[in-house]
């Protein structure tokens, strides 16, 4: 079986006009998807998207658009990992600001299997090699996330594997060469 056609779908920069239906599709993900709700400690770029990515010279944040909504986010942090909760090697390894971090790939359920998450990263990866300032492209995933490390693994290789085997976040930190 075949995915639908990703026809009609816009996939271009955020502007300020875009910052509640982005902030919107991050929130269901967080609650409808994740079922962890909002957490302050890790999702504070979400409250005020503008902040963070628009108005910082670095920062991308890029969205899909169908029929007038916005369906679907991925961003662009010039910042690497952060010691703690990560391993203080691995913030040595990919630090600040020469890092760009991949944040917030969401696509609204009702429109998976459209190639919507492929287009947004290929547009995130391409903005990062043509960016000076960035040496690496890094994220982390929680393997949890059904299908989501094998999606990764289609871009990137696994550099550090912290999953364990008590319940809570199973994360997998991955380069993007």
């Amino acid at each position: 079986m075949s995915a639908p056609a990703s026809t009609g779908y816009q996939v271009r920069v955020a502007g300020p006009e875009d910052v509640p239906g982005a902030r919107s599709v991050m929130l269901d993900t967080f609650y409808d998807v994740f079922g962890i709700g909002y957490l302050p400690e890790h999702h504070h770029d979400v409250i005020d998207p503008e902040t963070v990515y628009l108005r910082h010279p670095l920062n991308r944040l890029w969205i899909a658009e169908h029929d007038g909504h916005i369906v679907a986010t991925t961003a662009i942090r010039a910042q690497g990992p952060r010691h703690p909760p990560h391993p203080a090697w691995l913030a040595e390894q990919f630090p600040d600001p020469n890092t760009a971090q991949l944040f917030r790939v969401y696509v609204r359920p009702e429109h998976h299997r459209r190639g919507l998450a492929t287009r947004l990263v290929r547009t995130a990866v391409e903005y990062v090699s043509t960016t000076l300032e960035f040496d690496r492209l890094y994220l982390h995933t929680d393997a949890r996330t059904p299908g989501a490390l094998d999606f990764w693994l289609t871009f990137g290789h696994i550099i550090h594997d912290a999953r364990q085997p008590q319940p809570g976040f199973q994360t997998v930190h991955l380069e993007i060469p």
